[in-house]
Formats: C-alpha cells, sequence, structure tokens
C-alpha cells in the first residue's frame, strides 16, 4: 500500500459562511484554522493547500470569555528602537477593524512557512452582517450547535 498524496487537480475548494456575533474567539479560530488548511479532509497532504474558503461576518460581535475583553493585549512594533506599541483586545474590537483579532488568532495558530499566505488567503473576514462573496455560493456552518461551549449565552440582571 502506498501513501497517498494529494495533486492539485484532486483537490477540490469549498464556500462556507460563519455568523461570528456570540461565538468563542479561540474555539472558533481552531475550527477555521483548521478547515482553511484541509486537515478536516481525507485527502489532505501536509505539504499542499488542501482547505477551503471561509467567510466570516460580524467579527465585532465575537465574544471573548472571562475577562479577556479588558485584560488582552495585542502587541505590535513600529521597526525603531523603543517602538513597540500595545492595545487591548477590547478598544480593538470597538475601533475601526475589529476583523483583525480574528485573523491574527487564525493565523497564530497556522504554523509559519511557505504555505501560510497562501493558506491565509482563503480566510475572509468581514465587520458587518454583508459580505462580497454571494456569487460563490456559501454554506451556512452553524458553528454554535456544534459544541455547547462554541457560544457564550448572554445573561441579563435583572
Amino acid at each position: 500500500m502506498k501513501t497517498y498524496s494529494a495533486k492539485p487537480a484532486d483537490i477540490e475548494r469549498g464556500w462556507y459562511v460563519i455568523d461570528a456575533e456570540g461565538l468563542v474567539l479561540g474555539r472558533l479560530a481552531a475550527f477555521i484554522a483548521d478547515r482553511i488548511r484541509g486537515k478536516h479532509k481525507p485527502i489532505w497532504t501536509p505539504h499542499m493547500d488542501c482547505g477551503d474558503h471561509i467567510v466570516v461576518v460580524n467579527a465585532e460581535k465575537i465574544a471573548l470569555t472571562g475577562n479577556k475583553r479588558q485584560q488582552k493585549i495585542y502587541y505590535r512594533h513600529t521597526g525603531y528602537a523603543g517602538g513597540i506599541k500595545e492595545e487591548r483586545a477590547d478598544k480593538i474590537l470597538a475601533g475601526r477593524f475589529p476583523e483583525r483579532v480574528l485573523i491574527k488568532a487564525v493565523e497564530r495558530m497556522i504554523s509559519k512557512g511557505p504555505l501560510r499566505k497562501q493558506v491565509m488567503r482563503k480566510l475572509h473576514v468581514y465587520k458587518g452582517p454583508e459580505h462580497p462573496h454571494r456569487a460563490q455560493k456559501p454554506v451556512a456552518i452553524d458553528f454554535a450547535t456544534l459544541n455547547r461551549k462554541n457560544s457564550v449565552k448572554e445573561t441579563v440582571d435583572g
């Protein structure tokens, strides 16, 4: 029996849409990382890009558990000496580009290498409920129903 290795002609890419409203960031990022890498498919081959396209809408409504919304800090460097900048997750999610929180979470779950850039091109994240990929007819994935821990239930104190 020989080891199977996928060829570019064997790979079929699907389009999926996920509504991120109320979903837990880390769990959603892990799910997306597997899907865009192609590890959920039986034909997965480590050196090939076998993954599907994932469209995520409502990225600004994603949930962080515990106190992460106020305490999680994202660092970046300007390139100059002493140029480290920090920003809290709640400020990023309330700001102009809230989709960056999910993009960074997924990006950090994919191993560094030549395929990372190619794989990350298949992730399409939008802050509102609309996306320009209607022509591809993406299939909706109800991620919240896969596991009860995937979404945060909002409690209203009376």
